[in-house]
């Protein structure tokens, strides 16, 4: 079954920022797909038709730090990212997120902004009544009052807001890019 896009969901992976998560043998697609077999996730076709060597990755896409973007889950596929949200969703996960000074959380290279930049744009113009937000924007409003601030945050992924940089008219995000 096949729900309408309704939102874009922007994720971080909660690794080190500017650090490539693609092994020697593993894409980073794959190492997510590990880990997310072991949290138990499985996609609904098993195996799946569309990239059938990663059975439980949750994301659509992933963003490696190098820029490189590969395909996870098929685009219209349920996801697996944000609980209650992934019917009728697609799960970005942009590699990083975690700084080592613990301060600096949610920096990502430019190669990382320039390609999720280009990726949010084909979708919006593919799903154009798509909302584009944060993980953290999809948390529940605790007080009611129609806003979710960061008290009521689950999670601060991905770490910088994606509605205010996308209004900022930048491609790379200057407050969040990571300096190597």
């Amino acid at each position: 079954m096949s729900f309408p896009i309704t939102k874009i969901v922007v994720h971080c992976s909660a690794t080190q920022n500017g650090k490539l998560l693609r092994t020697k043998t593993h894409t980073s697609a794959q190492v997510i797909d590990g880990w997310h077999a072991k949290r138990g996730f499985k996609r609904r076709a098993n195996p799946p038709i569309f990239n059938p060597h990663l059975p439980h990755i949750g994301y659509h896409f992933v963003i490696d730090t190098d820029g490189t973007v590969e395909t996870g889950r098929q685009v219209g596929e349920i996801g697996a990212h944000v609980k209650g949200h992934n019917a009728g969703s697609i799960g970005i996960c942009l590699v990083g997120g975690i700084s080592i000074d613990g301060k600096n959380f949610g920096r990502y290279t430019a190669k990382q902004w320039q390609a999720l930049h280009k990726l949010l744009r084909e979708l919006e113009a593919k799903f154009p009544r798509a909302k584009i937000c944060g993980h953290r924007d999809l948390s529940p409003d605790l007080n009611h009052d129609g806003k979710i601030t960061s008290n009521e945050w689950l999670k601060d992924c991905p770490c910088f807001d994606v509605w205010e940089w996308l209004d900022s008219g930048e491609v790379i995000n200057t407050d969040h890019l990571f300096n190597e």
